[in-house]
């Protein structure tokens, strides 16, 4: 009895691992750029300074290789070189959580079939159970400890992929590029290159590529973690948010909410920076046309008007309250906003640049899909 017990567990763990690996190593597709807009504001012959946003359109399936991904991005910035945008002082800014879906590289591809994140995040549980177990313990008193063990268990390949990218597509363009984001846990920059603790706090973090390929000064991490983030992600003191001083100016990177809060520009105004850009995510299908819901996670800060939440859209309070409104406390005249557009389950997406020039607000081309813009001054 004891004997065909055994042998019957052996054979569930065989044919578990069989399934875990299954459907791992299919054929990669490849990527689509859905490109439908490219605009050059303020056209300037003399190409001196160049913001370039661009505003991907991920799938699932641009995630499950790392060549896939690179190649996803290559696309757009090919475009971008292509019109003459890469010019000597430029940088590129691409959006919050680019990088995060990383977390996909080397996962079943059945993944993406899945309707909705929360099944895809529980295929993800089954399929690495022995390992997803041993993270577990890792996770910390965090709300959403399945959120916090995942990114955990693949932060090493994720940090890799993310330099691998990025360091990769910087020195074949010659350009700074701003990586988005990415969940990682302790996140340090050692001689330019990524390292990060499995062991530590997981953090909403974007950085600098430069020409080199190397990664430019500090991470940034966010500071206002929105509400469903802070489940599983710590927050940074806006104090400690870095100023750069690059080729194209003095800037200052904010990571999405972190645009809405006074206190994220202070360190940019002591540095007097020139320029500020802010890699964002907007989730929800149409989100930008609903009456805005307040602040996610924090108290409004100073000065907002309590009477404008479930008045004015969500595209009116970004342009009211995050960095149209926000950047002209400061010494900067120059800025980009852009967001994240895709297919990723039922997370929807939404939003278009908020792109700043002297100081004021411009008005740009949308694009449903993919898009660039650039500023040229």
């Amino acid at each position: 009895m004891v004997k065909r017990l055994i042998s019957f567990l052996i054979l569930c763990l065989f044919i578990g691992l069989i399934w875990s690996f299954a459907g791992r190593n299919q054929p990669p597709i490849p990527p689509k750029g859905y490109l439908t807009q490219v605009q050059e504001i303020n056209p300037n012959d003399s190409l001196e300074r160049t913001l370039v946003g661009i505003q991907p359109y991920m799938q699932v399936s641009d995630y499950f290789y790392q060549a896939s991904f690179e190649e996803k991005l290559r696309i757009y910035l090919r475009e971008a070189n292509s019109r003459g945008f890469l010019a000597k002082k430029s940088i590129v800014v691409f959006p919050e959580y680019l990088g995060t879906w990383l977390v996909l590289e080397g996962e079943k591809h059945g993944i993406a079939n899945k309707k909705s994140l929360h099944e895809a995040m529980s295929l993800m549980v089954l399929s690495n159970l022995v390992e997803f177990g041993l993270y577990y313990f890792q996770a910390g008193p965090v709300k959403d400890k399945v959120a916090a063990t995942l990114f955990r268990m693949k932060s090493v390949r994720m940090a890799k992929n993310l330099y691998l990218t990025f360091s990769t597509l910087a020195k074949e363009f010659n350009t700074h590029l701003v990586a988005g984001s990415i969940i990682l846990p302790n996140p340090r920059v050692i001689d330019g290159k990524l390292e990060v603790d499995t062991s530590g706090e997981l953090v909403n973090v974007s950085f600098i590529f430069g020409p080199d390929g190397k990664i430019v000064g500090e991470p940034i991490l966010k500071s206002f973690p929105i509400e469903s983030e802070q489940a599983f992600l710590a927050s940074n003191n806006p104090e400690e948010l870095p100023v750069f001083d690059l080729p194209m100016g003095k800037i200052a990177v904010l990571v999405c909410a972190d645009s809405w809060y006074p206190q994220a520009y202070e360190n940019a105004t002591r540095a007097q920076a020139e320029i500020i850009l802010v890699p964002s995510y907007c989730t929800g299908t149409g989100t930008m046309s609903k009456a805005w819901q307040g602040y996610s996670g924090y108290e409004e800060p100073v000065g907002t008007e309590l009477s404008d939440i479930g008045k004015i859209t969500e595209a009116e309070a970004w342009k009211k309250y995050a960095l149209p409104g926000q950047i002209t406390r400061t010494s900067a005249r120059f800025g980009i906003n852009v967001f994240m557009r895709g297919e990723l389950w039922d997370m929807g997406s939404d939003g278009q640049p908020l792109v700043i020039y002297d100081g004021k607000p411009v008005d740009i081309k949308s694009s449903e899909r993919a898009g660039i813009w650039a500023l040229i001054f």
